[in-house]
């Protein structure tokens, strides 16, 4: 039950700043924040990174359906032997889950996040899953071994 509660304040406050962003912008539509350094710019993503395979939307789905999967079971059986893994687990399902809301519900990907020294735009479940995949190549460089033996 502990675990849920992170996924779910995670998917809670992707899916709000994607509800906020869409109801009160149109496609394009940029409002600077911090100068030109953080922009909020609505872009509709129907690929994946870098806006990259547009058009494979069932592929899309059927791969972050799967990984999601993968990392919800790895997270079940491993579940309180590293907080590390914990948390990169927690953080992968929480922001593929929200990115398949979009996508199966309105066939792409509600963008956002403009940052200057990163020209991709971006949402906050894609920064859940980067942190997570950051946190596993992390545990897997340090704390693997102790933890899956």
């Amino acid at each position: 039950m502990t675990i849920l509660i992170p996924i779910i304040l995670i998917i809670a406050l992707d899916q709000i700043s994607k509800i906020i962003v869409r109801s009160s912008m149109s496609p394009g539509d940029a409002v600077s924040v911090i100068g030109n350094f953080f922009r909020i710019t609505y872009f509709r993503n129907e690929g994946a990174a870098f806006s990259s395979l547009v058009g494979y939307r069932g592929l899309l789905i059927g791969f972050a359906s799967l990984a999601t999967i993968a990392a919800f079971v790895f997270l079940v059986m491993y579940k309180g032997k590293s907080k590390l893994l914990d948390w990169a687990l927690i953080l992968i399902i929480s922001g593929g889950i929200g990115n398949l809301i979009d996508r199966i519900a309105l066939g792409y990907v509600t963008d956002m996040i403009s940052l200057s020294i990163f020209p991709p735009i971006f949402n906050i479940a894609d920064v859940a899953i980067t942190c997570g995949c950051a946190l596993m190549i992390i545990f897997v460089v340090i704390g693997k071994s102790e933890v899956l033996e």
